[in-house]
């Protein structure tokens, strides 16, 4: 026949079915393929990878000051990191892909960290935790380094002078979140050369 729903929205002087359902909202439809999706058990081979990324995450750190003794917490029975899937810290970075930086950053650490960072297999994420690895925090002066971005791209930073086990936590999910959400690592997006 010929008559294939763009050509018959077309003739209307619409481009979507969208346009035809003003008071749905523009979500309508996405919202539908996705329970679909989920009734069903459809999904890409990118979603799957997603997933996959997100429940086996291999952390290292790089423990450089005070931060460290929070975020060792998190691997304590109290928070459980093991349920996303981050049993424990790899001794070394070739198995990990996650590098979570703690604390203030020195200019003679710089060099170690970027090397470490080098070392770790694509894909490849960066957490800064706490104050002075976001922004070098109240130590303003020529020793430290005024940000881990600076040196190696970063992907979330978890705010605080030390932030909680609970504010790593919650950084650990909003990567997944952004993993899931096909967001690429930040030194894909800032085009870092490797």
């Amino acid at each position: 026949m010929g008559n294939t729903a763009g050509e018959r929205l077309s003739r209307y002087g619409l481009q979507s079915e969208r346009l035809l359902w003003p008071t749905k909202g523009p979500g309508v439809f996405e919202h539908e393929v996705a329970a679909l999706e989920r009734t069903l058990g459809l999904t890409t081979v990118e979603k799957v990878l997603a997933w996959v990324r997100t429940s086996s995450m291999w952390p290292a750190n790089f423990g450089l000051s005070c931060c460290t003794i929070e975020m060792m917490a998190v691997v304590s029975s109290r928070y459980d990191i093991a349920r996303f899937g981050m049993e424990y810290f790899r001794p070394t970075p070739r198995q990990s892909d996650l590098l979570i930086v703690p604390g203030r950053l020195s200019h003679k650490m710089a060099a170690p960290l970027r090397q470490i960072y080098d070392q770790m297999l694509e894909p490849k994420w960066v957490i800064a935790m706490g104050a002075c690895a976001s922004s070098g925090g109240m130590f303003n002066n020529y020793t430290v380094l005024q940000g881990v971005d600076k040196i190696v791209p970063v992907d979330i930073h978890v705010p605080g002078c030390p932030p909680r086990p609970e504010a790593l936590m919650e950084g650990i999910v909003r990567l997944h979140e952004k993993i899931k959400a096909g967001v690429p690592p930040a030194y894909q997006i800032r085009g870092v050369a490797q």
